[in-house]
């Protein structure tokens, strides 16, 4: 099985002005990205909008990944759905698509408990026949993936490979790791202290604005340079500030239109865009800040 460590951005789904999925913005964001450092990506996330996309948009971003990679790095799709057949149905295209991962939040809304969400990532595994990561996301879906709940899950499901731990519990970042799954944290200001717990690395929107700081805070954290490893990770706490201050994904959608010099539009509703005015402002910011001093790489492998 491929090495799935380090920095993970949980990229945004450029739209077009009709309100459609930009292709061009989506492989001009993953490129710079890629240019970047990465180790991945977490592809239609919760930055990605998958919710508020209907599955075929989803099947054409999962396309869009694989194509744009081309093996580079470890793409992990998100196919999770409030049903099982519609789950299902995604991850086997994705598999088809040449994505290497897939990964799902639990079921929501209709919340079946312990055993209809095992039998719910079972039948998700099977279909796609990927490693499998889980999306643990209290706060969106309602659903804590406990210890005692992921070892059922880990029971019942081979393709198990780990998760996305977007939770307070971040005790579990340990029994995790000890369970043998690779276990990312889902908050971008906390990628220094959850390797010391044993994670895995991050998977978050902030790091797709500049992916060299966060490869920075793994790659001298894996040196042994916590000097150095601290150090970016100031910088990437006032790179999240900046992101919070002006919405998610809103403020990467705009600073990565500028960088890459393809815009990525709005997100979609019910989300309200921001105002002309606060657009500027965040360029205005992202500029201060130096976020904008780069070259707009478009080209897979050129």
């Amino acid at each position: 099985m491929r090495a799935y460590r380090g920095v993970y951005p949980a990229i945004v789904t450029p739209m077009t002005p009709d309100g459609g999925i930009s292709e061009e913005g989506f492989r001009a964001a993953m490129e710079f990205n890629i240019q970047g450092g990465v180790h991945g990506f977490w592809v239609a996330g919760g930055t990605g909008e998958s919710i508020l996309l209907d599955d075929e948009e989803n099947n054409r971003i999962a396309e869009w990944a694989a194509d744009q990679n081309r093996g580079r790095v470890n793409n992990i799709m998100h196919v999770g759905a409030p049903t099982t057949r519609r789950a299902a149905a995604m991850a086997e295209h994705a598999a088809k698509a040449g994505v290497e991962a897939i990964c799902a939040v639990p079921p929501f809304f209709y919340r079946p408990g312990d055993d209809g969400i095992v039998e719910y990532y079972r039948a998700v595994g099977a279909a796609a026949n990927l490693p499998l990561f889980l999306y643990n996301l209290p706060g969106a879906t309602g659903v804590e993936i406990t210890v005692d709940l992921m070892k059922k899950i880990q029971d019942k499901v081979p393709q198990l490979a780990g998760l996305k731990h977007s939770s307070g519990m971040t005790e579990n970042i340990r029994h995790f790791s000890e369970m043998g799954l690779a276990c990312f944290v889902g908050n971008a200001y906390g990628l220094l202290t959850s390797l010391t717990l044993g994670s895995a690395g991050v998977v978050d929107s902030s790091p797709q604005m500049a992916p060299e700081v966060w490869v920075e805070i793994y790659n001298a954290y894996e040196a042994g340079d916590l000097a150095r490893a601290e150090k970016a990770q100031r910088r990437g706490a006032e790179i999240t500030d900046f992101m919070i201050r002006y919405k998610n994904p809103h403020s990467p959608k705009v600073v990565l239109g500028e960088i890459t010099g393809v815009d990525c539009g709005d997100p979609r509703l019910p989300q309200l865009p921001l105002s002309a005015e606060q657009k500027a402002q965040c360029l205005r910011e992202a500029a201060e800040m130096g976020l904008l001093e780069k070259v707009a790489v478009t080209q897979a492998g050129d």
